[in-house]
């Protein structure tokens, strides 16, 4: 195995998570290197400022070659890169499976073919469906009520095989709903938060649903946490902050910090197919604090407050109007 424990790669490191954590790596001293989908776009608007210096490879997560170029002489992996809007995977849902399963394939087999000391996998707690039991552990049921979600169930199942039939050192992290600077305008928060800057309306689809929602840097730390925990390797560790928010009660945290009465008026084109709403989300993070080390620090109410100063600083982020 490599021995140059700070070299690192990033997939999916121009996406929001894999921005932030790529932008930690580099601030602790670690040589990163970042796996970029191919776009026509310049690096300069693809990634924050702090990562344009980065080597960076392109390429389709799917694509064996670019995987093992990026791959060569890296430590530890983490495994970003995925089609993430579950809308989108109702419209395609071949190709959110093909991006995300055998995506998450090829990267296993170059990193097998590598060596690498460390593959960190990013799974999701869409994987559970809605909550059967509370608060939810690991061992809770799959229930995959979307494309979106049964792509990540596939794997995260492909990520321990290679663990159990080629002693791979995989580590899945299971975030329950991230949030903060830089999201997509399509996640919910970013979303309440823009109509709630440019207006009172807040246009939703289901608000009854409820969530576990972790500051951005919270989730950065548990990634880097496991990408150095022996605990971590062989297991799905799941993070959150134990704390269930309903979206409607989301939207009056967000009217508080900003002093502002917000009304929330039910779009239909929001909505999920019915079978396919997950009602309840709540985490257990019990082990990951057991093997990780780690517990959520950035309250709710904190969490919000930089977001929405992040929004009003960067205005351009979201653009005009509502978004979808």
């Amino acid at each position: 195995m490599s021995t140059e424990r700070g070299r690192v790669l990033v997939t999916g490191a121009s996406g929001f998570i894999g921005s932030h954590l790529a932008e930690s790596l580099l601030a602790s001293g670690k040589e990163v290197r970042l796996f970029l989908r191919y776009s026509s776009l310049p690096v300069e608007q693809l990634l924050p400022e702090a990562l344009r210096a980065c080597e960076a490879v392109r390429g389709d997560i799917r694509d064996s070659a670019a995987l093992l170029r990026a791959m060569e002489g890296m430590d530890t992996v983490y495994h970003l890169a995925a089609l993430v809007g579950i809308p989108y995977s109702y419209e395609c849902p071949a190709e959110v499976f093909s991006v995300n399963a055998a995506g998450t394939a090829a990267v296993l087999d170059a990193a097998l073919k590598c060596d690498v000391s460390r593959l960190v996998l990013t799974s999701t707690s869409e994987v559970y469906g809605s909550a059967q039991t509370v608060p939810i552990r690991e061992d809770h049921p799959l229930n995959a009520q979307s494309p979106y979600a049964a792509s990540k169930v596939a794997a995260d199942q492909l990520g321990l095989s290679y663990h159990r039939s080629f002693g791979l050192p995989v580590a899945i992290l299971r975030p329950f709903n991230t949030y903060g600077p830089r999201q997509s305008a399509r996640a919910v928060i970013p979303t309440v938060i823009q109509q709630a800057l440019t207006g009172k309306e807040i246009l939703l689809g289901t608000t009854s649903s409820t969530r576990d929602f972790s500051y951005v840097q919270d989730t950065v730390d548990a990634f880097i946490a496991a990408g150095s925990s022996p605990e971590a390797v062989g297991c799905i560790t799941q993070t959150g902050s134990g704390r269930e928010v309903s979206i409607g009660d989301l939207v009056q945290m967000v009217g508080r910090i900003l002093a502002r009465d917000l009304m929330i008026v039910s779009r239909d084109e929001r909505l999920r197919p019915q079978a396919s709403e997950v009602q309840r989300l709540i985490c257990d993070a019990t082990l990951a604090k057991e093997r990780l080390g780690w517990s959520s620090r950035v309250s709710l109410e904190e969490g919000l407050a930089r977001t929405i100063d992040w929004l009003r600083d960067h205005p351009q982020h979201l653009g005009k109007g509502y978004q979808r």
